[in-house]
């Protein structure tokens, strides 16, 4: 199983977040499980390449 790292926080009844892969993103949920919900089908809808144009977050190693 692969984990993916995320960033969320809450915003009065709800809770925002998005995938670190991915910043530009974002989503929201009623609860943090729903939350986590959500992000699963972003992911699932970014990484498939359905969404022309996405834009990623990466690390570059330099000497």
């Amino acid at each position: 199983m692969k984990t993916l790292d995320f960033t969320y926080w809450q915003d009065g009844h709800q809770w925002v977040g998005h995938l670190d892969e991915f910043p530009d993103y974002q989503t929201q949920g009623e609860s943090i499980e729903d939350l986590k919900a959500h992000l699963m089908d972003l992911y699932k809808d970014l990484s498939s390449g359905v969404i022309p144009n996405v834009r990623r977050r990466a690390k570059l190693e330099v000497a």
